[in-house]
């Protein structure tokens, strides 16, 4: 009988680090590193809630990946026969290549040098984790796990931009949406328990947020693009904006490089842009319940995206028969979802306050009244779905060298073990 993996999955922050270790599908423990005051400090977590903070400290975030191996022994979860088999990250990149999985070679570290490029702001910090693993873990197998994947099935009407389809191809600029994870987790979920909907829109709300139309299980639109920039007014993302007014705009702020204004658009617009205080939902209801007028705006101008995409996407799908919210906000924030869901009684959709005020417990609760359709509010498991997924890799990978899984060759060797 095959011995469980040990699977440590990496989801790497612009000023954090965050890490999990899991047993198969059993989490073991997680950790978080980040800053306190100029050093770096990091507080474990084990599976059964307990928390640590460890007495080590770093003074630089490059330094965890090397740290993890001493760490996780030293908490008992690694030595003797116990050790990492395979290292999971998440990877949300534009272009073609990246709307897959792939275990990590030589041809996928060029793909992510150049896919920095392509998105500054997304994948230098994940492409240096993996570059730093592969150094640090050589021979244990590296799998990017693709949050655009999810949506690869929509047909080209919903991928596509109004320009030449040539050059989109000759380009790769196309509408490869994200929250992949988020999406294939509700869908399994549901799936499973028997209610799944044939049309089916999923709020994934939270810092980054998003709306995906499901029609008979796969993703047939969703309202990011080709960068998670484009849709829903987000914490700190301004969402869909004329490129023409958001030109307008990079003159008058005396912008020059195209970089630093795609990083003030997803940095200091959204909800902070609009408050100018904060980008936190719960700030922002405290700032309208105390008549707040910018707090007020911003928090209206978030619901009222979100109703409206709410509305396209049940036209994409021709109807929709149940909505998900799932996500920081989705999960929590009963009083997004009352906002949202005032205004969606055209679509049959009608809350019951006291569900939706009430404690949800269980992973799914539907906090619909009586005669509605089904409003659930559902918890995502992002990491569930990466080693899910990471499972069709593992077990198709075949050792062709003779080293019968022991090689500890790096990406550069051209074995052909685990490929």
């Amino acid at each position: 009988m095959q011995t469980p993996r040990l699977i440590l999955i990496t989801n790497p922050g612009s000023s954090s680090r965050k890490y999990a270790l899991y047993r198969e599908d059993e989490l073991l423990c997680s950790l978080h590193f980040e800053f306190e005051g100029k050093k770096v400090v990091c507080t474990l977590k084990r599976a059964d809630g307990t928390k640590k903070k460890l007495p080590e400290t770093y003074k630089d975030l490059s330094e965890t990946v090397g740290a993890l191996n001493q760490i996780l022994t030293a908490e008992g979860y690694l030595g003797g026969v116990s050790k990492i088999d395979a290292i999971l990250a998440r990877t949300a990149a534009p272009g073609e290549f990246f709307s897959h999985d792939h275990l990590v070679d030589k041809a996928v570290l060029k793909e992510l040098e150049l896919a920095k490029k392509k998105a500054p702001l997304h994948i230098p910090t994940v492409a240096g984790e993996i570059e730093q693993f592969v150094k640090d873990f050589k021979g244990t197998p590296i799998i990017t796990i693709s949050d655009s994947g999810f949506h690869n099935d929509r047909p080209d009407l919903m991928r596509y931009y109004a320009f030449s389809q040539d050059d989109a191809d000759k380009f790769d600029i196309k509408r490869w949406g994200f929250h992949g994870l988020s999406m294939g987790s509700i869908k399994a979920f549901m799936e499973k328990e028997g209610i799944l909907p044939e049309k089916l829109i999923v709020c994934h709300l939270g810092s980054g947020s998003s709306l995906t139309a499901i029609f008979q299980g796969k993703s047939l639109d969703t309202t990011m693009g080709y960068t998670p920039l484009e849709g829903l007014c987000m914490s700190t993302r301004c969402g869909s904006m004329d490129v023409a007014a958001a030109l307008a705009l990079k003159r008058h702020l005396g912008i020059k490089d195209d970089e630093e204004f795609e990083k003030y658009l997803n940095k200091q617009c959204g909800l902070l842009g609009l408050s100018g205080v904060t980008d936190d939902m719960r700030e922002i209801i405290r700032l309208r319940d105390e008549g707040d007028e910018k707090g007020t705006f911003a928090h209206a101008m978030y619901v009222y995206r979100v109703q409206a995409e709410i509305g396209r996407l049940a036209a994409s799908l021709g109807g929709v028969d149940a909505l998900v919210f799932t996500a920081t906000i989705g999960e929590r924030s009963a009083e997004i979802r009352r906002c949202v869901c005032q205004k969606l009684g055209y679509l049959g959709f009608e809350l019951d306050n006291a569900k939706n005020d009430g404690e949800l417990e269980n992973r799914c609760e539907n906090i619909a009244a009586d005669g509605s359709k089904p409003i659930y509010v559902i918890r995502t498991d992002e990491f569930e779905e990466m080693i899910r997924r990471a499972k069709v890799i593992l077990d198709d990978a075949e050792c062709t060298c003779g080293c019968e899984g022991e090689c500890s060759c790096g990406p550069d060797c051209d074995c052909g073990c685990r490929k």
